[in-house]
């Protein structure tokens, strides 16, 4: 992986960023680890990951696929989802994890795009989606009615449809909470992403571990009906006994279900792996965490937060138990 410059661009929308999302920084020059035999993924493009990307990319629309460099990309396309990321693909923040562009967007925002997403869901015939967004902290609402209405046109032309919304934390915000939760979705999802003691070292300084819990029970108490999920990413220097206190933290907010995925560097400029964790210590925390109480936990070292976001409610970690063996 090599070191790569401060890169400033001017995207499809006309809005200035920094690639990536970070500049040169006392990280940049600290190697990462040789990947282990279990992170290598074999790409696989059948057609079915062509029609995806041709719906993607002539109704304009952004994925966290692409964006994120996300390592499942092929096997997602190939079975014919996609997460799309809503409200362009530039973020107000800069999280040392992500390899998302960062910018201001200074309230631009795209009208059509929540209906070409039900248009493309409606194309792919998809069954489950999952709907994420950059942070927008330059919006009033962070988003939250743009995120509503691209429920409800995906509602109206795929009614059988489920939806997931992966959103920012809104900076709290109740009443976005709840034009979120109260807008037809399935699953409520906001990413605490890190132990308690990472979180400010990991995360831009405007999230915070305690917000991120605040937002998921909030979501809760508002529409009980609807699942709340959530995401850690380890290899950042965590130990056992902080994941499961956030595990216990999540529980005592009323948290269904839980993600856990090893954390990729996407550049050099991003916060170094302090460790490859096993697929047998993902089965473990697994193990450990349905005793607390979760309703599913997926987890393994290729798990993203919408991973098999689909497969979540069979209860067999969406089918990754025999890969394990």
């Amino acid at each position: 992986m090599e070191i790569i410059t401060t890169t400033k661009i001017i995207n499809r929308d006309g809005i200035k960023a920094i690639r990536n999302g970070q500049k040169l920084n006392k990280y940049s020059d600290i190697p990462s680890p040789k990947k282990p035999s279990w992170l290598k993924v074999k790409a696989e493009f059948n057609p079915n990951f062509h029609k995806v990307k041709e719906q993607v990319h002539s109704k304009q629309l952004n994925t966290v696929c692409e964006e994120a460099h996300c390592p499942n990309i092929s096997e997602c396309w190939s079975a014919g989802t996609a997460t799309f990321m809503l409200m362009g693909s530039v973020c107000t923040r800069a999280c040392k994890f992500c390899s998302v562009d960062t910018g201001n967007p200074n309230g631009w925002l795209d009208k059509d795009e929540p209906i070409n997403i039900a248009k493309a869901v409606e194309a792919m015939m998809l069954k489950y989606v999952v709907l994420t967004s950059v942070n927008r902290d330059d919006l009033p609402d962070g988003g939250a009615q743009h995120f509503a209405n691209t429920v409800k046109f995906i509602k109206e032309l795929n009614p059988d449809t489920a939806v997931e919304a992966l959103t920012p934390d809104f900076k709290g915000q109740s009443s976005s909470i709840e034009t979120i939760v109260n807008c037809g979705l399935e699953v409520f999802a906001q990413n605490i992403e890190t132990v308690e003691r990472l979180t400010h070292q990991v995360r831009d300084i405007r999230a915070g571990y305690q917000q991120t819990l605040d937002v998921l029970a909030e979501s809760k108490r508002i529409n009980p009906m609807v699942l709340t999920k959530t995401s850690i990413i380890l290899g950042l220097g965590e130990t056992d006994k902080e994941i499961e206190q956030t595990m216990d933290d999540l529980i005592d907010n009323k948290v269904d279900i839980l993600t856990i995925g090893q954390y990729l560097r996407p550049t050099m400029n991003h916060h170094p792996i302090e460790r490859w964790v096993t697929p047998e210590e993902f089965e473990k925390y697994r193990e450990i965490g349905l005793k607390k109480g979760f309703l599913e936990i997926v987890s393994g070292p290729m798990v993203r937060s919408s991973y098999r976001a689909e497969r979540v409610l069979q209860k067999n970690n969406a089918d990754l138990i025999e890969i394990h063996k």
